[in-house]
């Protein structure tokens, strides 16, 4: 009969070691997936800035109330309106639709409202129409609706 039995010792230690080790190693390689994998989901959900409609805003002009309406597609805003704009009040801020002629020119052509330029003599009109632009986009941010 010739073979010998042979005894392993193995240490307590180098037990746990080694399942520490083990676990470790699978944690990274999780770790490591769900950082690099790609998530299907997550791609197609963001694709799109704004939920397509009008959205509105409105500014305070004197005793006038404007209603700035603005109409956006998924990913841009198509055009900007004022409405309830009449005689008094163009008599009253004759900057207002030339600012709004401008602001319609360019919005197709920057990526976003704040790249507007405008000139210094009607800043302030630029001004007003950019922050009530910037109010309606608000409502129509798909993150903000999803909440």
């Amino acid at each position: 009969m010739g073979s010998q039995t042979k005894i392993v010792v193995i240490k307590a230690k180098e037990i746990i070691y080694t399942g520490i080790f083990l676990v470790l190693g699978i944690l990274f390689i999780v770790l490591l997936i769900n950082m690099f994998g790609k998530s299907k989901g997550s791609d197609a959900k963001t694709t799109s800035k704004y939920v397509p409609g009008v959205y509105s805003s409105t500014i305070s002009l004197g005793e006038s109330t404007l209603n700035v309406a603005v109409t956006v597609d998924e990913d841009t805003v198509s055009g900007v309106s004022i409405e309830n704009l009449n005689e008094t009040v163009t008599t009253m801020y004759p900057l207002l639709e030339p600012a709004l002629n401008e602001i319609n020119n360019q919005i197709s052509v920057v990526d976003s409202v704040d790249d507007i330029t405008y000139s210094k003599e009607n800043q302030y009109t630029y001004i007003i129409l950019n922050q009530a632009i910037k109010n309606a986009l608000e409502q129509a941010d798909v993150t903000k609706q999803k909440k």
